[in-house]
Order: C-alpha cells, then sequence, then structure tokens
C-alpha cells in the first residue's frame, strides 16, 4: 500500500530540513503542522488546500512554486531563506517524469524556431513596459542584465554603470567605431557607448515596446544621428559592424535555435572585429527550470558554455576570452528583489487588473530564487561574458592579458 499523501508531505519536509537550513514550519491544511530546527522561525509554508498538498507529492518543486502563485499555499518570512533551504537539498534537481513531460510540451508550443513566436515570446516577458520595470531596475540606464561589482561597489547603478564599462573596454570601443548591441533592451549600453567612447550604435530588438521607448528616448536626448533600433529578429541582423555586443540574448534563443543565433552574431561583425557575448549558462546540458520558461520566459533556454563555444568556434568567432560573473548576478538580483518589493503597491497602481497578486508572486519568485541559484554553494547556474574575435588574432592585436581593463592611476 503506498503512504499517504501527508506522510509523504512530512517526509518531503525532513528531507528539506538539513544541517544548514534555517529553522521553519510546514502547516497543512487539515491543520497540523511539522517544525524543522531550533530558534527562531525563518519562514513558514502554510498549505491551504488538499490539492496543493496532493500537486506537491505528485509534480514536486514547480507544483508548490505553483500552489503559492495562486494563493493555494503561502509561503510567509524570509523567502529567500526558503528557497535557500529548497536549493540546498537540491530539490530543484530532483527528476521528475511529469514535468518533463510539461517541459516537452512547452518546447512544442513555444519553440523559438518561428520568428513570430520568438517575438511572441519575448513581449510576453518585455513587453510589459518600461513603466513597470523603471521602479526597480538601476536609474536611469535601466539595464535588465547582471551588474558588475568591483571592489567598493556600493549601489546597483554604479554596478550597471561598470558592468557597461568593463564590455566597452574588453572590445576596446574606439571613438567613431560603428558597434550593433544584440538585444539592447531600453538602450542604456547605446546611450553610455556614445555619451563615453563616441561610438554610434545600433540596437537590434525583436520587442516592439521596448523598440518605441527606446527610440522615444533616443529622440528626447537629440542622438537620432547616432543611435538607432531596429526591430527585427537576433537571427536577421543586418550590416556588419566593427564592434559587437550580446548582453543576455542567447538565452532567448532557444533550445534548438543556438546555432542559427551565433551565425547571426558571427555574420555581423566584420573581419577582425571583436565582440562581447554576455549570457546565462550552465556547466554541461541540463534541463532549463520548467516554472522559468512556463512563466517568466516563455520558450527560454539556458545552453551550456560547451555547446556555445561550440557554435561560436563553428561559426568563424575565435574565444579570446572567457569570465564567469556568477557572483555578480546574485547580487544584481537582491537588488532587483529588494525593489521590487518595495516598489510593488505603486507597479500594482499600474494595472491593478494586470499586475494583481498572482503576477507578484511569480515575479517575487523568479527574483528571489534566482538570487539563491546564483549565490549556491553548489553552483549549477553562471553568467559568462566570453570575447571573440571574428577571425584568428594571431600573433597581435589584443592585449596578452586583462591588465589593460583597469591600468593603475
Amino acid at each position: 500500500m503506498l503512504p499517504a499523501p501527508s506522510v509523504l508531505l512530512e517526509r518531503m519536509v525532513q528531507r528539506i530540513g538539513g544541517d544548514h537550513t534555517p529553522a521553519f514550519r510546514v502547516q497543512f491544511s487539515d491543520g497540523r503542522s511539522v517544525t524543522h530546527g531550533q530558534g527562531e522561525e525563518a519562514f513558514a509554508l502554510v498549505f491551504h488546500t488538499a490539492r496543493a498538498e496532493r500537486r506537491l507529492v505528485t509534480l514536486g518543486y514547480s507544483s508548490l512554486l505553483e500552489s503559492y502563485f495562486g494563493g493555494e499555499v503561502d509561503i510567509d518570512g524570509d523567502l529567500a531563506l526558503a528557497f535557500r533551504a529548497a536549493l540546498t537539498q537540491s530539490l530543484d534537481l530532483v527528476e521528475n517524469p511529469l514535468v518533463a513531460l510539461r517541459n516537452r510540451r512547452h518546447e512544442w508550443r513555444h519553440s523559438n524556431a518561428e520568428p513570430a513566436q520568438a517575438k511572441a515570446n519575448a513581449r510576453f516577458h518585455y513587453g510589459l513596459g518600461r513603466a513597470f520595470y523603471q521602479p526597480w531596475l538601476d536609474t536611469p540606464s535601466m539595464m535588465y542584465t547582471c551588474g558588475y561589482w568591483r571592489e567598493g561597489t556600493r549601489t546597483l547603478e554604479e554596478a550597471q554603470r561598470n558592468k557597461m564599462e568593463h564590455v566597452c573596454r574588453k572590445v576596446q570601443l574606439a571613438a567613431g567605431e560603428r558597434f550593433v548591441d544584440i538585444g539592447t533592451g531600453w538602450g542604456g549600453l547605446l546611450f553610455h557607448a556614445w555619451e563615453h567612447h563616441r561610438a554610434p550604435g545600433t540596437g537590434i530588438n525583436t520587442t516592439t515596446e521596448q523598440v518605441e521607448e527606446t527610440r522615444q528616448e533616443i529622440a528626447r536626448r537629440g542622438l537620432g544621428a547616432h543611435i538607432e533600433v531596429i526591430e527585427t529578429d537576433f537571427r536577421d541582423i543586418p550590416g556588419q559592424y566593427d564592434k559587437m555586443f550580446s548582453i543576455g540574448t542567447l538565452e532567448h534563443a532557444g533550445r534548438d535555435q543556438m546555432d542559427d543565433v551565433v551565425r547571426a552574431h558571427a555574420q555581423c561583425l566584420q573581419p577582425g572585429g571583436l565582440g562581447v557575448i554576455h549570457f546565462i549558462g550552465h556547466v554541461g546540458r541540463r534541463e532549463t527550470i520548467f516554472y522559468i520558461r512556463e512563466y517568466i520566459f516563455p520558450g527560454g533556454w539556458i545552453p551550456s558554455l560547451s555547446e556555445a563555444l561550440d557554435a561560436m568556434e563553428r561559426h568563424g568567432l575565435e574565444v579570446v576570452d572567457v569570465e564567469n560573473l556568477r557572483r555578480h548576478y546574485a547580487l544584481t538580483l537582491d537588488c532587483w528583489a529588494e525593489r521590487f518589493d518595495r516598489s510593488w503597491p505603486a507597479i500594482h497602481a499600474l494595472d491593478p487588473l494586470r499586475f494583481d497578486e498572482r503576477l507578484r508572486r511569480t515575479w517575487r519568485t523568479y527574483l528571489w530564487s534566482c538570487a539563491e541559484l546564483f549565490r549556491g554553494a553548489r553552483p549549477q547556474i553562471n553568467l559568462f561574458q566570453v570575447t571573440v574575435s571574428k577571425g584568428n588574432l594571431g600573433a597581435g592585436g589584443y592585449p596578452m592579458s586583462r591588465a589593460f581593463l583597469y591600468p593603475r592611476e
């Protein structure tokens, strides 16, 4: 005879509770409670329905998050610590055949193979609008990618300025050099490169809302003669450029479109040109967490470093340098999550029907859990910056070490 769901749930609670897990409580829908650990309670899982308990037993970690999104489970207390406890015990890595089937169904429905679906996927996330993102991203660049927390960095704004300057220095961006920014967001890097390096840039973006909002900002700043944004798929980049930036684009290529997207990256560089490809990646090929694909980035896929490097080299990009900024992303996500929570009343007021409680819980989960993923003691997800050259560098042309990035004053 199979154990009752309540017995299986209690076993799962014991599994969450490892040696380094803070004290927490689980309250079941029938009123019973199970407590783990000693001392002050850091968080509590409160089940409001028996259905949520059954789904957790059947589908595991992903279903617990879905029940939280829908209000059938509350996570009271420190949400970051709750995710830290779960990730420490590798609950996110437990293979579940039913969740694997759901992931395959998601790929069938949301594959980025067709540009129209890729555009719809991008708009699902980035099309929420500038007013939604502005309260919790940095001001004024609104960079929605990992910052660079050099020693002494104190704020998110500093970290994002550092990141933009870091990649500009890696490609040795010079005045008058034309560059392409693949993905581009709200144009933060385009503006930085012009203001600090006098380099004219072209942004590539498939999200209609971001393109329109960035064009408005270009016009407001009177920079239309130096900066432009083209609305097109990442596989159809027009022209060739002296330098190339791809900051957070490969994750949107999709499970089977990596080759096409990297080919487009290579084709848009002039021979001898330099680029930085900055992306979230695994070490080793593994499934992307289902709830991230289903509720946050439809069609998205986190590639492995090896398959990304292989595609780059097959399409004529020499890999010059690889830097892992995993720990930097934990700090960036901490800032986003804290600002999101603090700004929620203003975000909700923008459109109470669209920005409702379900969306708040879904995005809190995404931001806080990803911070813990990047912080984890057992790294499984990383942030890579790969510097590439179009063609072989040979004996000269590029510095032999990273010392040129920050010479002593």
